[in-house]
């Protein structure tokens, strides 16, 4: 199953090239997490892999993803991204390109995109990262994929107590599509043409007062907003032939 994840991760995120490190096995098992780069040695990427550290708000993080998130899917087209849990206290969110594109093109893709639409908010582009399932060092919990609909239950804590199942870490990615470099190109363009005009602001909400109350959740229809049970997650897995274990994926549960 290690073998068919590689494979997902290789189709949708990471350069041709030279063999994935040796220690990859032992980095999935949980022995020690490595850093993979995300660009070749020409400055082309296929992986634009975006932060979201914990705020003073316990789901400010998240809903600030899914704010990018369906930005993107519903301004530019693309497909739907894939998320992730970082293992301490925050999310990723990751888009795949179809092709290659230059570093700087990625780059100046979140500046513009930050420009236009949160100013205040960071959008910085990831020259390497631990693929997930990995063991954080730092707080000993896991990093792993998730389902879209389970992002709030990870707002207090973004990390499992024990390795995910990689047959539901495969499934989590397998039927994701990647941006098409047309489609990526036209929205770099699509903002560029805009820096005349007044951006139109999609509703984020701005980092609290530190003795702001915590707001309650957005209501928003969007993908990563979608409130997903456990049954619809279950119904999903099951599909996909997969009989999941959710002590492995809610923190929490046995």
């Amino acid at each position: 199953m290690m073998e068919k994840l590689i494979a997902q991760l290789n189709r949708l995120y990471l350069m041709p090239g030279p063999a994935l490190p040796a220690e990859l096995g032992e980095h999935f098992r949980g022995v020690r997490a490595v850093p993979v780069p995300l660009a070749s040695g020409d400055d082309l990427t296929r992986a634009i892999v975006i932060d979201f550290p914990r705020e003073r708000d316990a789901l400010g993080h998240w809903t600030a993803l899914c704010a990018v998130a369906n930005t993107l899917q519903e301004t530019f087209g693309f497909p739907a991204p894939a998320v992730s849990i970082t293992g301490d206290s925050g999310y990723r969110l990751w888009l795949s390109l179809a092709e290659p594109v230059p570093v700087g093109d990625a780059r100046r893709f979140l500046s513009m995109l930050r420009e236009h639409y949160w100013p205040e908010r960071e959008l910085e582009l990831r020259d390497a990262v631990e693929l997930p399932p990995c063991l954080n060092g730092a707080s000993g919990k896991w990093a792993a994929f998730i389902h879209p609909g389970m992002g709030a239950s990870f707002g207090e804590e973004a990390g499992l107590e024990m390795a995910p199942p990689m047959a539901a870490q495969v499934a989590f990615i397998e039927g994701l599509e990647s941006i098409g470099r047309a489609q990526f190109f036209d929205a770099l363009v699509s903002m560029k043409q805009a820096d005349t005009a007044a951006p139109a602001q999609p509703e984020l909400p701005a980092r609290p007062a530190a003795d702001a109350p915590p707001p309650a959740p957005a209501a928003t229809e969007g993908l990563l907003l979608k409130d997903a049970t456990l049954e619809d997650i279950v119904r999903h897995l099951h599909a996909l032939n997969i009989e999941p274990t959710f002590r492995h994926l809610l923190p929490g549960r046995n």
